[in-house]
């Protein structure tokens, strides 16, 4: 028996290589290199961050931090029934050092430096820290990881509602009798962009980076213009302010510090978008503008303040002298939009990773760009947020009212990072060094777990929802994982070896037919029950035999030449695994043609191929408890509802023959 395998199944890391496809041929060879380059194109930003890729980063990654001052210093400072200097300076300080500490040093300094192979966000982080783990542990930091990225969707529903209507909400300060149109025009604003989902953000992309830095250097000179006249207010960066603040009502402070958390939103995308621009462009972008940008900002409302305590009512748009009012509501939309595309992009990328990792069932995936491999379109999630976020715009009907229900989500996915962290930072390092690393991450729990608890006293007034969508997403996950191991489990049980039983075939052989018949098998070396029902039902077999399983890789990216490996159980039989990233999409038959040269004594002709897949109707068992009896009824639900395997492996319809069974589980 020969056994052919590939150099690596799950490369330890990522990194260019060469490769020679003189063999393959020019159109296959073109399409596989190009999609393969298109992969790793984040790996090479990382070390040029010219000023393309610094103009979309700023259009990309900061669009939902970046448009936090139309909302955060005014829900902060609204509560304050006199609202004095002391008042103002405290807040001020407050939020200027958790910005300092939160996002510069938590995330840009320390949190982008845990990436798997240049690539970010919770779930990477979270397959960072379970490499290495086994059993009860492993599940622990699993729950830390799939509770961060549920939240994350209460985030993605929250954000474009609160941003979009903070932004209309201008048009107030140029006429209240426009206060009836806020509602109306932020769900057209809305509709609109889910609406052209559909078509891409390649054309979209093109404004994004240019808009953002129109916006932060806007905000920023009015700021500065607005500091200038109240220089004072510079003051507030002395943290003696804020401690000051804290000892003098430290209940206060902590209720406080649910509004003041709205100036950190949008520090998780800093960490999600790693892989698409880099560590380096992320930190140069943040220290070179953004944050000075919104620095400014924060510093020019709280000298508007100073110098006029009415302003409270819009401080950020009464920044600006009335002439430039309506330019400023107009800018401020865009940006909203851009933000809200963000965190709608980022839905998509963290469904697909989930989908590809296990938790989620299969989906409709297209992409929407020819040349870039992130750019992907999910009708059902965007559907599914469309629906949500025009019922929180009508059910909320002000930014104000959504503020309560927005940190929640925030503080609970940054908590969750933090946890990950804790188990993948420190184990870069050791002596000294990974003290040093368990200090910082230590200082940066407890500051989450004061945020947190705070936003936590919110959910009567509004934390209840991203709680509710959290727990709803959560339990899905979870029960999708389970249910998948149990028919695993059951299928295993009731198959034969696959080796044993196709050598017993060669002793006792159907009838052969010409062509070559890929059996897709979810466990390798067993037998599918697909040819189980071939062979009792047509009783043949054709020339030549493939079983293929695909498995996802706990890293984002694997190369193609490293993307399967094969062996020969037979005169004319293999069983071949092959592995694509967490990040990467399964395409079955381009694997093909890579495998036919690699083995030309296989038949692997597109028109000579033919597929079978097992279609499993799961039935649960009615003697059971009912908490399990309701999982698996949702598990079977799910199951029914997945996008069918011949559009997921990008497989031919024409060419697929599927076999129908039931399962009980």
């Amino acid at each position: 028996m020969r056994r052919q395998r590939r150099p690596c199944i799950v490369p330890e890391k990522l990194r260019p290589q060469g490769r020679n496809s003189s063999h393959l041929p020019a159109a296959s060879a073109t399409a596989l290199i190009m999609a393969d380059n298109n992969e790793r194109s984040s790996q090479s930003d990382i070390l040029r961050p010219g000023p393309a890729i610094l103009l979309g980063t700023l259009g990309v990654v900061f669009g939902d931090i970046g448009t936090s001052p139309l909302y955060a210093i005014k829900v902060s400072l609204s509560g304050f029934p006199i609202l004095d200097d002391e008042h103002i300076l405290g807040v001020l300080s407050l939020l200027f050092w958790l910005l300092t500490i939160v996002v510069s040093l938590k995330y840009v300094a320390c949190i982008l430096r845990a990436d798997n192979q240049g690539e970010g966000g919770i779930l990477a982080l979270m397959e960072l820290a379970i490499a290495k783990l086994q059993g009860r542990k492993r599940w622990v930091y699993i729950t830390f990881g799939l509770v961060g990225a549920a939240l994350f969707y209460g985030d993605s529903i929250i954000t474009p509602a609160i941003s979009v209507m903070s932004a209309i909400e201008g048009v107030s300060i140029i006429s209240h009798r426009l206060d009836a149109w806020v509602v109306p025009l932020s769900l057209v604003v809305l509709a609109s962009l889910f609406a052209i989902q559909s078509r891409g953000t390649g054309a979209m992309g093109k404004l994004f980076g240019p808009i953002m830095l129109a916006w932060f250097v806007i905000i920023g000179l009015l700021g500065l213009w607005r500091t200038a006249q109240s220089p004072e207010v510079l003051r507030a960066l002395n943290p003696w302010w804020a401690w000051q603040f804290v000892q003098d009502a430290p209940w206060d402070v902590f209720l406080l510090l649910g509004a003041i958390v709205l100036s950190v939103t949008g520090a998780e995308a800093l960490y999600v978008d790693m892989g698409h621009f880099g560590r380096r462009a992320i930190r140069r972008a943040w220290f070179g503008l953004v944050m000075p940008g919104l620095v400014l900002a924060y510093f020019g409302q709280g000298a508007l303040l100073l110098h006029d305590p009415a302003a409270i009512k819009n401080p950020f748009f009464l920044l600006a002298p009335k002439y430039a009012l309506l330019p400023l509501v107009v800018l401020a939309t865009m940006a909203t939009i851009i933000a809200s595309q963000s965190v709608i992009s980022g839905a998509f990328s963290i469904t697909r990773q989930a989908v590809q990792l296990g938790y989620w069932p299969r989906m409709r995936i297209e992409h929407t760009s020819a040349s870039t491999e992130g750019q992907i379109y999910l009708p059902r999630v965007n559907l599914l947020l469309f629906i949500a976020v025009m019922l929180l715009i009508l059910g909320f009907g002000s930014s104000d009212a959504l503020a309560h229900a927005y940190g929640f989500a925030v503080t609970g996915t940054m908590l969750m990072t933090s946890l990950l962290a804790f188990m993948v930072l420190p184990r870069q390092s050791s002596g000294v060094r990974r003290f040093l690393w368990l200090l910082g991450l230590s200082v940066f729990l407890v500051i989450d777990v004061l945020l947190f608890s705070s936003n936590a006293l919110k959910i009567p007034q509004g934390g209840w929802l991203p709680l509710g969508i959290g727990i709803t997403i959560f339990t899905l996950m979870i029960t999708w994982n389970r249910g998948r191991d149990r028919l695993h489990k059951a299928l295993s049980d009731d198959t034969h070896t696959l080796p044993e039983f196709m050598q017993g075939l060669e002793e006792f052989p159907p009838a052969r037919v010409p062509g070559t018949a890929v059996f897709m098998s979810m466990i390798y070396g067993t037998v599918p029950p697909a040819l189980l029902h071939n062979l009792k039902h047509n009783k043949i077999l054709h020339e030549q035999v493939l079983f293929l399983t695909v498995q996802t890789a706990r890293v984002p990216y694997v190369p193609f030449q490293e993307r399967y490996e094969i062996e020969r159980i037979g005169r004319s039989c293999w069983q071949a695994r092959a592995t694509w990233g967490f990040k990467q999409e399964p395409n079955v038959p381009q694997m093909l043609e890579q495998m036919a040269q690699d083995i030309p004594e296989m038949n692997l002709d597109p028109l000579q191929v033919s597929y079978f897949l097992s279609r499993q109707t799961v039935l649960v068992v009615r003697k059971l408890p009912l908490i399990a009896r309701l999982q698996r009824r949702i598990f079977a639900f799910m199951a029914r509802n997945a996008t069918r395997s011949t559009r997921f492996y990008k497989i031919p319809p024409n060419r697929v023959v599927e076999m129908g069974m039931q399962q009980e589980i």
